[in-house]
């Protein structure tokens, strides 16, 4: 299984902007099972895109918080920069097919009913 782009640009968006979020959040925001979760941040951690730390959230319990590396900061602009020029890309096809369907809309409303002649 490949990690695609825009699964890493979620990702790293989300742990970026909170670094306690824990993996079952992680799959709730991105809508995607709680193991492919995990192998995805698995994956980042192997390439040097992300760290994971211990800290002590009580006595008892241990948590983790998730940080980007200089190395992961970098790949997440890059990403970004990938993931918005798709998503221009697709507005802008989105935006024509639109245009299109309302010229359709105005020319069946200019021509009469065929079917009731």
């Amino acid at each position: 299984m490949r990690l695609d782009d825009d699964a890493r640009f979620r990702i790293m968006r989300l742990i970026e902007a909170n670094p306690d979020i824990s993996q079952r959040k992680l799959a709730r925001e991105l809508g995607i099972s709680l193991g492919g979760v995990n192998y995805c941040l698995n994956a980042l951690i192997e390439k040097g895109l992300v760290k994971m730390e211990r800290f002590r959230v009580s006595e008892n319990k241990l948590a983790y918080v998730y940080v980007l590396t200089p190395r992961g900061a970098s790949e997440k602009a890059m990403l970004t920069r990938g993931f918005l020029a798709r998503k221009m890309d697709e507005y802008e096809l989105l935006r024509a097919e639109i245009e299109s369907i309302r010229q359709e809309l105005s020319a069946d409303a200019a021509r009469p009913d065929e079917r009731l002649s």
